[in-house]
Order: C-alpha cells, then sequence, then structure tokens
C-alpha cells in the first residue's frame, strides 16, 4: 500500500526461456505499462508490469543488478531473486535510454539504502532490530512473480491429423489433371525462378572473385607503401619533407584500410546472397520432388479409371446378353402359349361335337 509510481513507460516484455536459457518467450501479446515503484515503507524500487490482472513483471532493483542495451530498441536484466532475466521492445531508442537512466538512478538510490540501513544495523544492537532490516526484500516469491509453468509456457497447439488419402472412386480424371497444371505452373515460376537466382549468383561468385583481386591489389599497395615510408625515412635528409609525405602515406594507407573494410563488408552480403540463393534452390528441388509424386499418383488414377471403365463395358455386355436371353424366352413362351390356346380350342369343339 506505501507503493507509489514514480515513472511509466510501454514496451513489449519477454523472459528468458528457462529451458534453453536462449531463447525469449514474449508474456505479453501487445505493448504493456512498465513502472518504476518506490515503496517508502520499505525504502526499495521495483520494477512492475501487468497484463490484465496478472503480473508479468515484479523485479525489485538492486545495487548488483545490470540494464544492458543489446540493441537500439531492446535491453534486458537478470533478477536472481525470480530466477529469470527479462527483456524489454521498446518502440524508440529514445524510450529505450529513458528507461535505462532511470534503471541506473534507481540502482544508485537502491545502494545507498542499503548502505544507509547496514548503517542502521550495525549501530543497533536489539535482535528486533536486526529482524527489521530483513523486510527490504519482495514480498512475493519467485513463483508467484514468474507465474507457474502453465503460465510460462504459451500453449502451441498443432493439427496433427493427417491428411486423407482419396480412395479409389473419388477423384475424377478431371481433378487429378487440375493438380497436374497447377503443379506444372508451379514447376515453371520455379524454373523462371531459377534462371534468375542462377544469374544472380554466378554475377556474385564474378563479384566475390573481382573484390578478392582488388582487396589483394590492395594489401600489396599498402606493403609497398609502408616500404617506401621505411625507405624514406631512412635515407631522406629532410625530415620536414618526409614527414609531410609520411603523413600524406598515412593517410592514402588509411583510405585503403577503409576501403578493404567497405569490400570485405561487401563480400560478405555477397555470400549471404548465395547462402540465399541455395536455399531458395533446395525449395525448388523440393517442389520439384513433390510435382513427380503427383505426377505418379495421377497416373496411378488414370489407371484406376481405365479399369473401371472397363469393368463397366464388361457390365453392359452382360446385361445386354441377359436382355437378349430374355427376349428370346419371352417368344418362346408366346409360341407355346398360343399353341396352348389352340389346342384349348380343339378340344372345346370336339367336346361340342360329341
Amino acid at each position: 500500500m506505501g507503493e507509489q509510481p514514480i515513472f511509466s513507460t510501454r514496451a513489449h516484455v519477454f523472459q528468458i526461456d528457462p529451458n534453453t536459457k536462449k531463447n525469449w518467450v514474449p508474456t505479453s501479446k501487445h505493448a504493456v505499462t512498465v513502472s518504476y515503484f518506490y515503496d517508502s515503507t520499505r525504502n526499495v524500487y521495483r520494477i512492475i508490469s501487468l497484463d490484465g490482472s496478472k503480473a508479468i513483471i515484479n523485479s525489485t532493483i538492486t545495487p548488483n543488478m545490470t540494464f544492458t542495451k543489446t540493441s537500439q530498441k531492446f535491453g534486458q536484466w537478470a533478477d536472481s531473486r525470480a530466477n529469470t532475466v527479462y527483456g524489454l521492445g521498446f518502440s524508440s531508442e529514445h524510450h529505450l535510454s529513458k528507461f535505462a537512466e532511470k534503471f541506473q538512478e534507481f540502482k544508485e538510490a537502491a545502494r545507498l539504502a542499503k548502505e544507509k540501513s547496514q548503517e542502521k544495523m550495525e549501530l543497533t544492537s536489539t535482535p528486533s532490530q536486526e529482524s527489521a532490516g530483513g523486510d527490504l526484500q519482495s514480498p512475493l516469491t519467485p513463483e508467484s512473480i514468474n507465474g507457474t509453468d502453465d503460465e510460462r509456457t504459451p500453449d502451441v497447439t498443432q493439427n496433427s491429423e493427417p491428411r486423407p488419402e482419396p480412395t479409389q472412386n473419388a477423384l475424377p480424371l478431371s481433378h487429378s489433371s487440375a493438380i497436374s497444371k497447377h503443379w506444372e505452373a508451379e514447376l515453371a515460376t520455379l524454373k523462371g525462378n531459377n534462371a534468375k537466382l542462377t544469374a544472380a549468383l554466378l554475377e556474385s561468385t564474378a563479384n566475390v572473385k573481382q573484390w578478392k583481386q582488388q582487396l589483394a591489389a590492395y594489401q600489396e599497395e599498402a606493403e609497398r607503401l609502408h616500404k617506401r615510408v621505411t625507405e624514406l625515412e631512412c635515407v631522406s635528409s629532410q625530415a620536414n619533407a618526409v614527414h609531410t609525405h609520411k603523413t600524406e602515406l598515412n593517410q592514402t594507407i588509411q583510405e585503403l584500410e577503409e576501403t578493404l573494410k567497405v569490400k570485405e563488408e561487401e563480400i560478405e552480403r555477397l555470400k549471404q546472397e548465395i547462402d540465399n540463393a541455395r536455399e531458395l534452390q533446395e525449395q525448388r528441388d523440393s517442389l520439384t520432388q513433390k510435382l513427380q509424386e503427383v505426377e505418379i499418383r495421377n497416373k496411378d488414377l488414370e489407371g484406376q479409371l481405365s479399369d473401371l471403365e472397363q469393368r463397366l463395358e464388361r457390365s453392359q455386355n452382360e446385361q445386354e446378353a441377359f436382355r437378349n436371353n430374355l427376349k428370346t424366352l419371352l417368344e418362346i413362351l408366346d409360341g407355346k402359349i398360343f399353341e396352348l390356346s389352340e389346342l384349348r380350342d380343339s378340344l372345346a369343339k370336339l367336346l361340342e361335337c360329341s
């Protein structure tokens, strides 16, 4: 209840991964308010940040803490009590510098407060006063600061359900042809990109060779100039002229060294472009392999469709033969019925005559 906010800013909050101790884990989905608080009752400074009702930062500043700027917009500090490392990502370098200045200011104030507290503890001899000095620690435990394992570790769900395979009669030929055309278009695009990347790769390789040659030439020139300076210092009797010439040569050497540095940076950039081109080449090979698999599956489907057509044709032929047999039986049956009718009429006439 005795804490008062003395400085606030907004930043994205991160914590070091407790397992790897290398990767950063975001503890806020967006920028949140990060504030410095002063607890007048305990005479301590704390950094507190809330994401809703959850405390994502609750760090007590101690004299041995150090806030480190790792980039123009990112800084970090280690909290041994919380057994973690906090990281803050700011929107600008100005906000980062302001936060770092306040951190250093309150760290110094915490150091002075600790020294005063130690002096008071040395002057007092009663156990009650000695125990009172031990209440400078934050009342929150590391568990309440860091949260549970479920709170620290974001839930990552992956769709592990396998893709259903089509049945033998489910995919028509038109659908498989559309898939084949789509992959052919993808392959054509990849071939075009591959040609461009190959040309860029060849050009980059040529540039690297050219820069290496220029670098070797600059190095030779620098060595020659160094030797020339040494010779001029030993031979020339005019000290002022030698000094002037030496200064000019040193400036030339410095310019050449700067040029060498620029060329080395250019070589590193070209190497990175070559690595990117190789990655794209690997992606093209992967897509080509997938296209071949689709073509093989398309051939299998065409074979299944052809088999189904043959079976349908045989079934139609069998039905036609069955109809013809039925028709023949009906004709024979009609003839027998006609003969029986004539026989009945004849029997009836005989009965009438008798």
